[in-house]
C-alpha cells in the first residue's frame, strides 16, 4: 500500500521521523561544551552511549575527551586500558595539583578522542573532599586547563549522585540522561531531577538537561513501549527521538575494547549514535 503525502512515518517515540542533516565541519576547535552522562541506576547504557556518542562526534569531526568518572573503570576498559595497571588517573589530577592533566589523558586508537581514565582509586577522592575547599568544583578546576583543546567533554558518571557526580554536574554546560526502558528504572528519575535542580540553583547556573536517551528499546515488547510512553509523558520534548535499541552487538564491542562504530559499522546500533550525534549537534548541545 503507498503511503499518502499527507501521512508520516512514526518513530518509536511515536513522533515523526526525523532526519537529522549532516553536520557543518568546524573550522576551529574549542572551548569545550561539557556534557555528563548521569543516571543513579546502574545497567542502563551510561558507559556504552558516553563510548558511541563520542565515537559519533568523533566522526563528525569534533575533538572528543572522553571523562571516566566511575571507580570502577568501565569506560577505561572500554577502550582497552586496563585500570589496574594505571599509574596516572582521574584521582591524582583531582587530588595532587602538581599533577598536570596533559600527563594523564591518553590518546585511544579512535581518531579524535582522547581518554581521562579512572580506577578503585577514584573512590577515596569521594571521602577526601569532604574537607577540601570548593570541593564541589575540583573537577570543573581540572578540566578548565584542556577545554580550550576539545569540542566536546562528555564525563561518564558512576551510578550515584553523591559528591563525584555533583562535581561533574557543576563542571558541565549540559546533562544527558540514559535511561533503560524498563518500568524500575522510572522511579528514580525524579530524585535525580531534584539533584540537578539542585546544582543549577547553588552551584551552577548554567546546567541544563540536554535530553533523556531511551535506551536498550524493545520494539517487540509491549512493556518497553508502555516505559517510553510514560519517559516521553515525564520529559515531552527533552526526550531525544532516536532510540537506543537493545542488541547483543554492544557487549561484543565492549569485548573487542571498541566502539560500535568501528566494530560493526553498518549495525542499526552504530547508526543510532550517530544519528544521536546529529540530534545533538542540531538541538545546540554540541558543537
Amino acid at each position: 500500500m503507498t503511503q499518502s503525502p499527507n501521512e508520516q512515518q512514526l518513530g518509536p517515540t511515536g513522533r515523526p521521523l526525523v532526519t537529522y542533516p549532516d553536520p557543518a565541519p568546524l573550522q576551529t576547535h574549542g572551548p569545550a561544551r561539557i556534557i555528563s552522562m548521569v543516571n543513579q541506576k546502574g545497567g542502563v547504557g551510561k558507559t556504552t552511549s558516553t563510548i558511541n556518542l563520542g565515537a559519533a562526534l568523533a566522526e563528525c569531526g569534533r575533538k572528543v575527551l572522553l571523562v571516566d568518572f566511575d571507580p570502577q573503570g568501565a569506560l577505561s576498559a572500554g577502550f582497552g586500558a586496563n585500570p589496574h595497571e594505571l599509574d596516572l588517573t582521574v584521582y591524582n589530577v583531582m587530588m595532587d595539583r602538581k599533577v598536570d592533566i596533559h600527563e594523564v589523558i591518553q590518546p585511544t586508537e579512535t581518531e579524535n578522542i582522547d581518554l581521562l581514565p579512572a580506577n578503585i582509586d577514584l573512590s577515596a577522592a569521594e571521602v577526601q573532599l569532604v574537607n577540601e575547599v570548593a570541593r564541589e568544583q575540583v573537577l570543573a578546576s581540572a578540566l578548565r586547563k584542556v577545554e580550550h583543546e576539545y569540542d566536546v567533554i562528555l564525563i561518564d558518571c558512576q551510578p550515584s549522585l553523591g559528591l563525584l557526580t555533583v562535581n561533574a554536574l557543576t563542571a558541565s554546560h549540559g546533562v544527558i540522561i540514559p535511561l533503560i526502558c524498563e518500568f524500575f528504572a522510572l522511579r528514580a528519575v525524579a530524585l535525580l531531577v531534584d539533584s540537578i535542580e539542585k546544582v543549577q540553583d547553588r552551584l551552577n547556573p548554567k546546567l541544563q538537561i540536554d535530553g533523556v536517551l531511551a535506551t536498550m528499546f524493545d520494539s517487540r515488547t509491549l512493556h518497553s513501549k508502555e516505559v517510553l510512553a510514560r519517559i516521553i509523558d515525564a520529559f515531552g520534548d527533552k526526550v531525544f527521538d532516536t532510540v537506543i535499541k537493545r542488541t547483543v552487538k554492544f557487549p561484543d564491542a565492549t569485548v573487542s575494547a571498541e566502539p560500535i562504530l568501528s566494530y560493526a559499522s553498518n549495525h542499526p546500533g552504530a547508526e543510532a549514535y550517530r544519528q544521536l550525534a546529529r540530534e545533538l549537534i542540531s538541538r545546540g548541545g554540541a558543537p
